[in-house]
Formats: C-alpha cells, structure tokens, sequence
C-alpha cells in the first residue's frame, strides 16, 4: 500500500503535529507513505527520521500545468495507490494529476464551514466526482458532508486527530508576572483569533453577569482580539482591567497550563478544536460549547463544563462554579486529561486511518 500525502506541514509544530503524528505512525503500521511539502520545515525532518520520504514541493497556484505534471509524474513513477490531498491547492493539481490512472483520491476537510452543493466551486474540490473519499476530523464534519444532495451518504469518512499525552507532560508553567493579575487573582485563558465563530462578543455578555467580587480575571491569546469594539464593550461593562490580550504567542501552552482554567465560547464551525484538545491534555479545567465540533470531547461536570453556545448566563454561571471552587478545578482537569488521553490517541487515528485505505483498496 503506497500512500503520497500533499500537505503544508510549514507552520509551528503543534499545529501540524497531530497530523504529521498520524503518518509517522501509519508507516510504522507498514504502510509506504510518502509526503510531497516543503523541505525546509521542521516536520519534513521529522518525517525523514522516520524513514518516510519527502519530496521537497508543494503546490503555490491552484490551477498550475507543472505542479500537476509533477505530481502525474510522482504518481507514475512511484506507482501510488492512494493520494490524500490536504488543502485546496494539493486538491485541485491533484485530482486532474490523477486523471485516467488507477490511484485512489482521498481529500481532507478539519471545519465544518463553506460546503454546499450548490456552489459550484465546491465541485473542484471535495465534491468532485473523482474524490472517492473525504477523512473528516469529527463526526460534525461528516455530517457537513452527509446532509449535501446528490452526494454519496458514504463518501465522507470520520478519522480523528490523536495527540500523544508525551508531548505535554514536558510543559511547564509560563511566568504571568508579565500581565500584572494580582496575586489572588483566578485566572482564565482564552485562546482564539478574531472570527465570529470563537464567540467572544458572548464572553464580553457574560462578564455583565460577573460580580466584581470574584477574582476572575482573563487572559486573551490570539491575533485581533483587542478590536476597538472589544475595548469599548470593556470600558462600558467596566471590565478593562480584568482582561488583558496577550496577542499571538508562541508559549500559547505554557501559558495555558500557568492559568487557572481554559475557556472557549465558539458559537460554530469548529471542527475538532485543537485549542480544546490541548487544554485537555494540560489538565486545565475547560469551558466549552455544546456545538457539534466538540461533541465528545467531555462530559459535563465530569471531565469539563459544557454549556450551550450563545448563552452568555450559561457561561457566566461555569465561570462561577469553576472560578470559586479550587477542588473542583483539580477534580475536573485531572478527570479531563485522563478522558482526553484514552480516547484521542494517535494509535487510534492510525487503526482508523488504515482501515480506510485498506477499504478503499479492497
């Protein structure tokens, strides 16, 4: 079984490590997997160490005569019998690389957003007729999917994204002393950017129903959070000096770990957050949403809260419940991290991940 992946593995390594995790374990499982991204990053290192081999390319246009020559050729001459392609640009050069050969064609889709069947732009990508499966990172994904007419109900594919518990037990608390939280101060991380879906506007709803004598405070980590909108909601609420933005950061998960508890109030589109899976894995007592992107990944008031989306009272009440009772965050982020562990493994990813190959050869 020869697999080429066509994926961007050039950003930080914990945002590409789950999946980089994914093949490094499937080649171990005796699949020949071979990986077309660029040479430079750290992960393709990573993949050589394995024993995977990496071709140094990756596409820049979606629609390019040499890309897709080179990837024709890749498919020809390494005789693959499955391509997964990982991104709009890999999708497109490479379902018309494989035209007429006997490859099978696997796309990737990690958000729930911007499919429908009537756009026609959907057509050269997952709902091409050439695809013959789409791995889905949640079963909220897959549902996208399910509920497109005139398409195959089973097309789409669920295939989770494991983490390895190892790669945060070396995590250490960040110094916040930077940030000026007093002393006494419980504090909550957030991590997201500035888009709709991350549902900050609800988090800045819920602080009106906080009493200022409890000692929450927030920590803000993502690209754009400090909007002007944002501030002036603050200064209205009178809620400015308890929250601070931190911007992007590159020790996001120090800081998360030297926080008290972990929030994300998204309202949709999540697909399977990683943001969430890391809280987890860190232990930290976690807030989320009961949108369909993180069914599974808790159960309430057992190993997290989970309250409905849009409902700033709801938030404002597990900020409460979790905020004032320090046993109860112990309790509830050991719980969580040993859900987490069990049932978000790579092992897991990789019998899923082969079973579909093995399926589709079959």
């Amino acid at each position: 079984m020869r697999v080429l992946v066509i994926s961007d593995y050039d950003d930080n390594i914990n945002a590409v490590r789950p999946e980089g995790a994914l093949f490094i374990g499937l080649h171990k499982a005796g699949v020949d997997v071979q990986v077309m991204t660029y040479g430079h990053t750290p992960f393709a290192d990573f993949f050589r160490q394995a024993g995977i081999r990496v071709i140094d390319f990756h596409p820049t246009k979606k629609f390019d005569s040499a890309t897709v020559h080179r990837i024709r050729t890749e498919l020809i001459e390494q005789k693959i019998d499955l391509l997964h392609l990982f991104n709009n640009k890999a999708i497109i050069n490479g379902i018309k690389a494989s035209k007429g050969l006997p490859v099978k064609v696997l796309t990737y889709r990690g958000y729930t957003g911007n499919i429908h069947w009537w756009d026609p732009t959907n057509y050269l990508t997952h709902l091409h007729p050439r695809i013959d499966k789409i791995t889905c990172v949640s079963d909220a994904v897959k549902e996208v999917f399910e509920q497109q007419l005139f398409f195959p109900k089973d097309k789409a594919v669920t295939v989770s994204k494991g983490h390895h518990a190892a790669w945060y037990e070396n995590i250490k608390k960040g110094d916040l002393s930077e940030f000026n939280f007093p002393k006494d101060a419980v504090i909550v991380s957030v991590v997201a950017n500035a888009r709709r879906m991350k549902g900050i506007p609800y988090l800045l709803q819920a602080m009106e129903h906080l009493s200022k004598k409890e000692a929450l405070y927030f920590l803000l980590i993502g690209r754009g959070l400090d909007d002007p909108k944002t501030i002036k909601q603050l200064k209205k609420t009178g809620w400015k000096e308890r929250v601070v933005f931190a911007g992007f950061r590159k020790d996001v998960l120090s800081l998360v770990k030297a926080c008290d508890l972990s929030l994300l109030p998204s309202v949709k589109g999540e697909g399977l957050s990683k943001v969430l899976l890391e809280s987890l894995f860190l232990a930290r007592p976690t807030i989320m949403t009961d949108i369909s992107g993180n069914k599974g990944l808790a159960i309430h008031n057992e190993t997290g809260i989970v309250i409905p989306p849009r409902d700033p009272k709801a938030m404002a009440d597990a900020l409460q419940k979790l905020g004032g009772d320090t046993a109860l965050r112990e309790q509830i982020g050991l719980a969580g991290q040993q859900y987490i562990s069990t049932h978000y493994t790579v092992e897991r990813s990789v019998q899923e991940m082969k079973a579909v190959y093995k399926a589709l050869l079959a």
